[in-house]
């Protein structure tokens, strides 16, 4: 009787995936050299997490591909076009509509202008204008992928269903990865970095300790800009009772992940959500382990373990289910079920 009254009061389903990391060659190792990485396996776990999307009673109403879809190693390999097409195509068999992030992986083998124009641009899902309670369209933002601008981040909107939106972020829209070496954000960050981290090797946590560990080329920041244009887009929100979920490939919580995985500015993108009562989670990856943690202002922040460092006998994949007060995660494998109640104060 519970699961009636569950599935009647269910709004919508989503299905959650990170950090794939494909390529055709042998297992190797983290960083660290302390976890294995299954390369070619990763493809099966993908295949799998399709086959059982599929098979769901309810079909999610979208998937979130959380970024790092596949290996930086590909790019050594000569075969990044190559290993993209092959996870493509079985994302193609993807019973429902596929949003892509951008993590440090698409970056090690693509440049911003070939994502733009690579399947993982999936902006022509997201809705490009709000419309306010007088029904008249205002414009979000300008457009802030512009291939003519090479300053432009990556970002975008949607509304799957009345009173719930969904927004995808630049995690690496100040990085050293991926913009043109002349450009104003690639000599900030690069400026940045280098304070910070006075490594020859910018990825080497060597002498970084605590929080400042998080100074790598492999991780990245939120300009001023996207931020101005997040904050628009919650303020909406706020105004219309919705409940906003955020996505990024890298956390934005010290306390849902490994320090050394958290966003340069994790501090100034948590003020600005931290300003709306229309914001109940954030979603991302880049952490392998995963994480949670449910910060003092109601917001879950959630970190999904990583396809790549998944054993061949298990699974690393999720269903969310959306109800007006809370999400349900029915994790699979090394992802555990949560709940996740959507504060009642806010």
């Amino acid at each position: 009787m519970e699961t009636e009254v569950a599935e009647v009061n269910l709004c919508f389903t989503f299905g959650v995936i990170a950090d794939i990391q494909y390529a055709d060659t042998e297992n190797g190792f983290n960083y660290s050299r302390t976890r294995e990485r299954y390369y070619r396996n990763s493809l099966h776990l993908l295949r799998s997490a399709l086959r059982e999307w599929n098979e769901e009673v309810i079909t999610p109403r979208f998937i979130l591909q959380l970024g790092d879809i596949i290996d930086g190693c590909n790019s050594q390999l000569k075969s990044s076009d190559h290993a993209l097409q092959v996870v493509i195509n079985e994302f193609a068999k993807s019973p429902s509509p596929v949003h892509h992030i951008w993590g440090n992986h698409e970056f090690y083998n693509f440049n911003r202008e070939q994502l733009l124009n690579s399947a993982l641009n999936s902006k022509h899902l997201g809705n490009g204008k709000l419309f306010d309670n007088g029904d008249s369209s205002i414009q979000s933002d300008l457009d802030p992928d512009d291939p003519n601008d090479p300053e432009a981040f990556y970002g975008y909107h949607f509304s799957p269903f009345p009173k719930f939106r969904f927004i995808l972020t630049d995690t690496y829209d100040l990085s050293v990865l991926g913009r043109k070496k002349d450009s104003k954000k690639h000599r900030y960050s690069l400026q940045k970095l280098k304070s910070n981290n006075r490594n020859e090797n910018l990825n080497s946590p060597k002498g970084l300790y605590g929080l400042n560990s998080r100074f790598l080329a492999f991780n990245g920041g939120f300009s001023q800009e996207q931020m101005e244009w997040l904050n628009k887009i919650l303020t909406f929100s706020d105004n219309n009772q919705e409940k906003v979920t955020v996505i990024g490939h890298l956390p934005v919580h010290p306390d849902s992940t490994d320090q050394i995985c958290v966003a340069w500015n994790y501090d100034e993108i948590l003020s600005v959500l931290h300003a709306h009562t229309s914001v109940v989670c954030f979603i991302a990856g880049h952490n392998h382990d995963g994480g949670y943690y449910l910060d003092d202002h109601g917001i879950h922040h959630l970190t999904l373990e990583g396809v790549i460092e998944t054993p061949p006998e298990s699974h690393a994949f999720g269903t969310i289910r959306v109800y007006e007060d809370r999400m349900i995660l029915k994790g699979r494998g090394r992802i555990p079920e949560r709940v996740l109640h959507f504060d009642k104060h806010k």
